[in-house]
């Protein structure tokens, strides 16, 4: 199956899950379930954003000039009275500009002289003054349905007066390694035994994504063993189920067989994709079903193309599928087979843009390489040899 259309049998009937509402201090990294209207106006009146003294700008115009001091403005302590001609005001920053009052001359500009202040230099009208509603106004919408909320977002969500925000539950992801010969790090590994690391990635990944992430560690290839850590995540409410190794169709690959023999509805279990063809989806009543190979490579390759643009759909998010970017070729390449290839590779600058370079082994047990990669450089189906310098398509992963 080529990787597009198991991408979108993957996110076939898939709909962003139930809304709820959290706190601003819970929100970070959560997607709106709706748009977020401000509910007052900032600033709410002209404020100060220096301190100064708040005088009319025609009184100042054609400085040095003597003004009378009728009073001081605090931030949160606004002046009752008005600035008339000749008069001005001691303002703060964050200070209300009195009535009568139209700019702010900066205190460095001025000299006391008791109840008189010499303005030393010309202040053009509304300088140093922060409109009202220069930030925004009651009634608009700055936050939209389906954003994942940034920590700038929340500063904007708390200054709009919303003391938490309504957004989609996050897609609960059980993360389950399968394979007798692996062993937890920290491990001496005996023969033929290797030190488990796939699940690591791929829960980071999933909790990079917004998944709220259950670690099912590792079953050994025992049909029981299996099948009771389907039924664990079935009965904790799973929406995804992630499966690493066993599950292509070999005498012990037996995460199929046990799905199957729960009720796994199988939509696909090979992709037209270097590296991860063996990759199976499915539904287990509510759950999707996502199985990605045991070799790392392979395992992170597939969940970064599809386990993360599920994870973003069940969130509600407008952003689903990984960004493509266009550069250009490090190096020649050869002519490409039926599969489609993700080669990791490194960006350098050149003189017309990013260059993606392919690191030179692409074996998909190695994670070295892997690290070092910036981007997946994605080689169509049968695409021709390619020279050096030409336009390629890559997607970025994260730094």
């Amino acid at each position: 199956m080529p990787v597009a259309e198991a991408l979108r049998q993957v996110l076939a009937d898939t709909q962003p899950l139930p809304a709820e509402s959290v706190p601003l201090q819970e929100a970070l990294g959560r997607v709106l379930a709706e748009d977020v209207t401000a509910l007052r106006t900032q600033p709410p009146a002209a404020l100060s954003a220096m301190d100064g003294y708040a005088v009319r700008a025609e009184d100042v115009a054609n400085a040095p000039a003597a003004l009378t001091l009728i009073g001081e403005v605090a931030a949160g302590h606004p002046f009752d009275g008005t600035v008339q001609n000749g008069q001005a005001a001691r303002i703060f920053t964050g200070g209300v500009m009195p009535s009568g009052a139209d700019t702010v001359v900066i205190q460095e500009n001025t000299a006391r002289d008791g109840d008189k202040v010499i303005i030393q230099k010309a202040t053009a009208k509304a300088r140093n003054v922060r409109a009202q509603g220069i930030d925004f106004s009651e009634g608009d919408v700055l936050l939209h349905k389906g954003r994942r909320l940034t920590d700038r977002d929340l500063m904007l969500a708390a200054a709009m007066n919303y003391p938490s925000l309504k957004v989609h539950r996050q897609p609960k992801v059980a993360v389950l390694g399968t394979g007798d010969e692996l062993l937890m790090p920290g491990s001496t590994p005996g023969d033929g035994e290797i030190i488990y690391s796939n699940g690591f990635a791929l829960i980071a990944l999933a909790r990079s994504e917004g998944g709220a992430v259950t670690d099912l560690g590792i079953a050994r290839d025992k049909l029981d063993d299996i099948t009771a850590a389907i039924r664990t995540a079935r009965d904790s409410g799973a929406d995804i189920l992630l499966t690493s190794g066993g599950a292509s169709v070999g005498d012990h690959d037996l995460v199929q067989k046990a799905l199957t023999a729960e009720g796994l509805d199988l939509s696909f279990w090979r992709v037209a994709l270097r590296p991860g063809r063996p990759m199976m989806h499915g539904r287990l009543g509510s759950m999707h079903v996502l199985g990605v190979p045991g070799n790392p490579v392979s395992s992170y390759v597939c969940a970064f193309l599809f386990l993360a643009p599920l994870i973003r759909t069940l969130s509600g998010r407008n952003d689903i599928e990984q960004v493509e970017e266009t550069v250009r070729l490090g190096i020649a390449m050869p002519e490409n087979d039926e599969r489609a290839d993700y080669i990791r590779a490194t960006l350098t600058p050149g003189p017309d843009g990013p260059v993606a370079t392919p690191l030179p082994v692409q074996d998909s047990s190695l994670m070295a390489p892997l690290a070092a990669a910036d981007c997946l450089l994605i080689r169509p189906p049968n695409a021709p040899a390619t020279p050096a310098g030409s336009h390629c398509v890559i997607l970025k992963l994260a730094l």
